[in-house]
């Protein structure tokens, strides 16, 4: 049996917001849904009960739960579709590649979510004329409805994500879902890593040390998420030329146009299980068009 309930503002997901910034959430009747004292019309949510509740994907601006995802879920050449959730702090304007890449049918996966520590940040209002959730993290004295870390690792488990991909997301991503999601956070940086990354290394920052250093080269790298700044596993680089009189903006535009090209092209790669581990912990990407080719 189901019920639909508005979500009370001091509930967990009170930072999970629709297009409309209305928020309806369907769910059996269990333990984990509590009737506020105040109006019954308004729930609670038990944090502890999540595990019982079903995914739920925003549908005609409504955010409700998903019937039998084992049943559902579409398959590709036999690979499951991956749920993506990416995180912003911007305009998202790698987010939006990616997604325009699902859209036309080139990465078979769909962004369930998103996260950004900015409700009303470019990436935020692109996820919500999209009909894409979003979710603010974490919670500051500018954000006060923002989750918690371990409130997130919840809300995200409960739509069942499979990678997290992160796209000028600004602030250290918690130990709490990097454990929760091992091998399976990716970022992407302005800089062919291990050169000019970590702490204080991003935006024009990047470039600009760049170009300060006298490299020849630069380019994006995409990574796999660990504990610390830029440090995780390499997956995929592209090289871009620095050239003789750029500017911070002009090499930082040539770099941005590669990396869109690139997340969409890792973004596939990782929803159709083409990520390989060698024995050394080195990540590679088998070929689509060629299965005994690797990068």
């Amino acid at each position: 049996m189901e019920t639909l309930f508005r979500v009370a503002s001091n509930s967990l997901f009170s930072s999970v917001q629709n297009p409309q910034n209305q928020t309806f959430l369907r769910f059996p009747t269990s333990g984990a849904v509590q009737f506020s004292s105040n109006s019954k019309n308004w729930v609670s949510l038990n944090p502890q009960k999540f595990d019982y509740l079903q995914p739920f994907v925003v549908s005609q601006n409504r955010v409700s739960a998903c019937v039998n995802n084992d049943e559902k879920e579409s398959l590709n050449n036999g690979v499951r579709k991956k749920n993506l959730a990416v995180f912003v702090s911007g305009g998202g304007s790698n987010f939006r590649a990616v997604h325009l890449a699902i859209l036309n049918g080139d990465v078979n996966g769909q962004f369930v979510v998103l996260v950004t520590n900015k409700h009303d940040c470019g990436g935020a209002r692109y996820a919500r004329e999209n009909g894409i959730p979003v979710i603010i993290y974490p919670n500051t004295k500018n954000e006060p409805d923002g989750l918690s870390s371990n409130d997130l690792v919840a809300a995200l488990s409960m739509y069942k994500i499979d990678f997290i991909l992160l796209a000028g997301y600004q602030k250290l991503i918690p130990t709490e879902l990097i454990r929760a999601y091992p091998n399976s956070i990716l970022n992407i940086h302005p800089s062919l890593l291990p050169a000019f990354g970590g702490k204080g290394y991003y935006g024009k920052k990047v470039h600009k040390a760049v170009i300060a250093s006298g490299a020849r080269y630069s380019g994006p790298t995409i990574h796999f998420v660990d504990e610390n700044y830029d440090m995780g596993r390499i997956l995929a680089q592209r090289i871009v030329p620095v050239l003789a009189n750029d500017t911070a903006e002009e090499l930082a535009a040539r770099v941005l146009c590669q990396e869109h090209k690139m997340y969409a092209e890792v973004a596939a790669a990782v929803c159709e299980d083409r990520v390989i581990w060698r024995e050394d912990g080195v990540p590679i990407i088998r070929s689509k068009a060629n299965p005994n080719h690797y990068s």
